[in-house]
């Protein structure tokens, strides 16, 4: 399977004119780098959490910062490298080529997950040079580790591409079961509050590629402000930066380091820990000059598992997703559903 002319790989909605698409291939442009920021997010050594004083780091980045940069993680350089350049490759197919591979349990999307699955044709609202304005520019596919072992595909590229996620996915199981085997400690919850609250065949992978945008300017976001679900994020971005964390009511560039990985807090895991610990809120800006590829892995409770806490009135994730699926049919977007299970608190 021979990659097409580059724009070809974009979906059509987001080829808004040839005048504007003209010009360098993303993969080979080069803008000069901006000096670095300091790295803002706390540390966490993984190879230390099992000590007793990594433990309260660990459970301060939970409070203050809700994310957390991961080291010594012990996932293979090679595989992350590996994973990258596939990801570029079959990002780089034909749109048809990529809708075609959408077969449980890997699913193809673009512009915004939630609203578009699939093979689901986006209304224009400003004619046929505009996406409409709900839209954001990347694609992704979205993948049910659980099954990913029970696929198989002939072209080779796409089947190593399989192998090297279900590889990555045993990875990303074993550090969310290990980080969150220590917050359960520093939140004193019982073994059968933490089998129910974590549930590693819940886990999804989402390959993102945030797409070049001419038009971007310091207001364009690739996606906008929002927290996760789950009940943590592990986020991979090696090489392009505009991932930003906000902190203190104030947004803060978390740039690419190599062979690290990003922690992020979700909705679930500042229920289960009666607002203890934070969703991190986070967003993505858009870049007219190259792409930016990351990968996600999200995990999240037994569906039928109820969480309990003084805070909130006891619900499941199941609970959980329709409210917010609701949210998305009625206004359009998240808007932070555990509101919607929050109790009043007396003043």
């Amino acid at each position: 399977m021979s990659p097409p002319n580059y724009y070809d790989s974009y979906p059509p909605l987001f080829r808004p004119n040839t005048t504007a698409l003209n010009g360098p291939d993303p993969n080979n442009l080069h803008t000069p780098d901006p000096e670095p920021n300091p790295d803002p997010l706390p540390v966490i050594d993984l190879e230390c959490l099992t000590r007793d004083n990594e433990r309260p780091k660990l459970a301060q980045a939970c409070q203050d910062w809700g994310i957390f940069r991961l080291v010594n993680h012990g996932v293979p350089a090679t595989l992350l490298a590996q994973l990258h350049g596939h990801a570029k490759r079959i990002f780089s197919l034909g749109f048809e080529s990529k809708q075609a591979q959408t077969c449980a349990p890997v699913a193809y999307f673009w512009g915004t997950p939630a609203l578009t699955p699939a093979g689901r044709v986006i209304e224009r609202e400003k004619g046929p040079t505009c996406p409409p304005t709900n839209v954001k520019w990347f694609e992704g596919f979205n993948v049910l580790m659980n099954k990913l072992s029970d696929l198989h595909v002939e072209d080779p590229l796409l089947d190593s591409f399989r192998l090297l996620l279900d590889e990555y996915g045993r990875h990303q199981t074993r550090l969310a079961t290990t980080i969150f085997e220590a917050m359960a400690k520093e939140l004193s919850l019982s073994q059968e509050q933490s089998e129910c609250y974590l549930c590693p065949s819940s886990g999804l992978m989402r390959v993102y590629r945030y797409l070049r945008w001419p038009e971007a300017d310091q207001g364009s976001w690739g996606i906008d402000a929002h927290t996760d679900s789950s009940v943590l994020s592990i986020l991979n971005h090696p090489e392009v930066g505009g991932f930003q964390v906000q902190k203190d009511d104030e947004w803060l560039d978390v740039e690419p380091i190599p062979s690290t990985l990003v922690v992020i807090l979700g909705d679930m895991m500042q229920a289960i820990s009666s607002d203890k610990y934070k969703s991190a809120k986070h967003r993505v800006k858009a870049n007219k000059h190259v792409e930016r590829i990351s990968i996600g892995y999200f995990v999240f409770p037994d569906k039928d598992g109820v969480i309990r806490s003084p805070k909130y009135k006891p619900f499941t994730y199941a609970d959980f997703r329709a409210q917010i699926q609701q949210d998305l049919k009625t206004i359009g977007y998240k808007v932070g559903g555990l509101h919607h299970f929050k109790l009043h608190q007396p003043t």
